[in-house]
């Protein structure tokens, strides 16, 4: 880990040589979420609430997928970019480095401006946090550290499967947005409000519901049955990343060197 934090360290240093584009991007990021949440707010002023779910109930669930997206794109970029190693040749580099190829991947980009885009969200969960009536207790607080962290787990993990693939097709395919940009919009909102088949979809495949809806349920007191099986939810999505680095060796050893 001394290694990612020197290549962490690097790269937050040659971004901040150009200080006024960091903090306008960084000031954009900021405005992205901003108007979604905006559009969520409008719509619960015209309708009042969703399935149960009042307002504050879902800016929290908001607030947790959208801070989870915001650190995985600032500390796995380099998966999201991946497929510009292949193209290059550059991950023949890599691979004769003695050092965790994901590691490498992992400290080869990193976009530090949506430090914007957390900030917006850490703003909305502070808000949500104080406008609930929520009966705390240790547990509940460390189930919701656990819900962010499972988050960036997650879609870390979808980074690592769509990096994959480029083992085989060496441009990134843009179906994996659909899991990512798509997750995150999806996510945003308890999941028992789609269809049954996307419910289990995003919480047996994609585990997001592990994420925001069930563990919020356990937060919101919203449950009659087992609470300790609500509250270890979140470690469950956490385990999502293990058969994701599992194919990411997989698609290691099938990679084809450039030669270079």
């Amino acid at each position: 880990m001394r290694l990612y934090f020197k290549y962490l360290l690097i790269l937050l240093k040659s971004q901040m040589q150009y200080r006024t584009s960091f903090f306008l991007l960084s000031f954009g990021q900021f405005f992205i979420p901003f108007a979604v949440f905006a559009g969520l707010y409008f719509m619960f002023e015209r309708f009042g609430q969703i399935k149960g779910w009042e307002f504050f109930e879902v800016a929290l669930c908001f607030a947790v997928i959208h801070i989870a997206f915001s650190v995985s794109e600032c500390f796995a970029r380099g998966f999201d970019a991946f497929s510009s190693l292949v193209v290059n040749g550059e991950f023949d580099r890599l691979l004769v480095r003695p050092r965790s190829t994901v590691i490498q991947v992992l400290g080869s980009k990193f976009e530090f401006t949506r430090i914007g885009r957390f900030l917006q969200s850490f703003s909305v969960l502070v808000w949500a946090l104080f406008n609930l009536s929520i009966d705390w207790d240790a547990m509940k607080a460390i189930t919701l550290c656990f819900m962010i962290i499972s988050g960036v787990l997650i879609f870390v993990g979808i980074y690592i499967l769509a990096a994959t693939m480029c083992f085989w097709t060496v441009q990134g395919l843009e179906v994996a947005n659909i899991f990512t940009d798509g997750g995150r919009e999806m996510a945003q909102y308890p999941l028992n409000i789609y269809q049954k088949w996307v419910t289990k979809f995003f919480t047996y495949v994609i585990p997001f519901g592990t994420v925001n809806y069930l563990p919020l349920k356990y937060i919101l007191g919203k449950i009659d049955g087992n609470e300790f099986l609500y509250m270890l939810t979140p470690v469950m999505g956490c385990l999502f990343i293990l058969p994701c680095l599992f194919v990411w060796q997989i698609g290691v050893r099938h990679y084809r060197s450039t030669g270079s």
